[in-house]
């Protein structure tokens, strides 16, 4: 199978009312590209139609869609796999909600940088939030602060949901993947950061939805005992 230029993966749980819209989307993007792209839907433990819509746009675009069903939930499990089965040399993951315009991923591609890893931020100058309630911001920057004093200081924004690694950093960071959670890109860029990966914060505008389906109470704290977890990890030479 010859390789793609751009692989974008999709983690979709439940994403049966966003994910068409999102399909579209980034078909009508793709359409006026002119390198070679591949699109790859991860589907886990959907208890909707999520699997169902995915294969409707599959067998409607089978050269560029393709459907993969996992079993198992958690965000990083499904951007895992769409990860180790993409052909891409650059691999974007991205939310099923698209907050971001679809336009805002060539930023992450050459000619515009060619970097191993590319991540979108809400923080560094020229970011624009659109709609985000004061409550979910101020949360956002207190769990920042931890995840600067506690693994990667010089990151901005880690949880943005649009995230591009090149292949060869796809090959040494996702084998050392262990969490399968919300905290999962916060490990990955850890490993990448000790393995002396260069990360680069791509600033965009991004647009609240209030459909998100992260519990900022709920889901804090199992993230600051991922936090720690991850500092563990790293201590006890765990991604070595």
């Amino acid at each position: 199978m010859a390789q793609k230029f751009l692989s974008i993966i999709i983690p979709a749980h439940n994403e049966e009312t966003r994910l068409p819209a999102t399909l579209e989307a980034i078909i009508n993007f793709i359409g006026r590209q002119t390198f070679s792209t591949e699109v790859i839907v991860v589907e886990n433990a959907s208890s909707d139609r999520t699997l169902a819509i995915g294969n409707v746009f599959q067998a409607r675009y089978p050269d560029l869609i393709k459907v993969i069903h996992e079993d198992q939930a958690g965000k990083g499990r499904a951007v895992l796999v769409g990860m180790t089965h993409a052909t891409g040399k650059y691999r974007f993951f991205a939310d099923a909600d698209l907050s971001m315009p679809p336009e805002e991923i060539l930023k992450f591609l050459p000619p515009h940088v060619d970097v191993p890893i590319a991540i979108a931020s809400r923080e560094a100058p020229g970011a624009v939030r659109y709609n985000e309630p004061f409550y979910r911001h101020i949360t956002g920057r207190v769990f920042n602060s931890l995840i600067r004093l506690l693994v990667l200081p010089a990151l901005n924004d880690t949880q943005c949901g649009f995230k591009m690694f090149r292949e060869d950093a796809v090959e040494e960071i996702f084998k050392r993947q262990t969490l399968m959670g919300w905290s999962f890109d916060v490990e990955l860029l850890y490993i990448a950061s000790r393995k002396d990966f260069p990360i680069l914060e791509i600033p965009i505008p991004w647009y609240f939805n209030p459909e998100s389906k992260v519990n900022v109470f709920k889901d804090s704290s199992k993230m600051f005992r991922d936090l720690l977890l991850i500092r563990k990890n790293g201590s006890a030479g765990k991604y070595d």
